[in-house]
């Protein structure tokens, strides 16, 4: 009796990524396996939107705000990531996706996404060459952010703020940021940036 050998499933690619349903859901790839992340919950939503807004406001006209914007890595199609924001230094491709690094990644933890946003995508943004890394905490009593830069080919830490402390950046633009504005009820717009005490 003859065992047949296990056939190897074929390494997905970036071309596969078509043929997945418009679910909501997030479909990346590691190494060609499918990464699928479920469809993001409205305080994950409220985050991404209001950070978007935030930096759409400050950044220089030459610098692209990207909403979920796919990224082929090291151009391979088997290595494909959706950060949930990202900013880049030139014009969107016509077709297909980003295959250069973005200035800044950021990520809006979910549950289930803990280990990948913490490890996984940190060490895949980093040999990627992104230059800073913003990791969100979006706890509705406590939201923070911790910033990393690029230095020699490992994220370091650079700083962490939470709750109603004031975040400050110079990169890729000069910005502030008070973690509490990206998830409380109430006037956002006028007080995300910090209030007069703090700016």
């Amino acid at each position: 009796m003859s065992i047949r050998p296990e056939v190897p499933e074929r390494r997905l690619t970036v071309d596969d990524l078509e043929n997945t349903p418009d679910d909501g859901r997030r479909y990346e790839l590691v190494d060609g396996r499918l990464d699928v992340s479920p469809a993001p919950k409205p305080l994950h939503t409220r985050v991404s939107y209001r950070l978007g807004f935030h930096l759409g406001n400050h950044a220089p006209h030459d610098l692209e705000i990207g909403e979920g914007p796919g990224i082929i890595l090291d151009g391979d199609p088997g290595r494909h990531r959706i950060p949930d924001l990202a900013v880049f230094d030139q014009e969107p491709p016509e077709e297909g996706y980003y295959t250069v690094p973005p200035l800044l990644a950021v990520e809006v933890v979910s549950p289930e996404s803990v280990l990948r946003d913490n490890h996984t995508k940190r060490h895949e943004y980093a040999a990627f060459g992104i230059s800073a890394y913003w990791i969100i905490n979006p706890h509705p009593e406590k939201p923070g952010i911790v910033e990393f830069r690029l230095e020699d080919g490992v994220y370091q830490e650079i700083g962490q703020r939470q709750g109603e402390e004031l975040f400050e950046t110079d990169f890729p633009f000069p910005v502030k940021l008070v973690p509490h504005w990206l998830v409380a009820s109430g006037p956002w717009r006028e007080h995300i940036g910090g209030t007069p005490a703090t700016k």
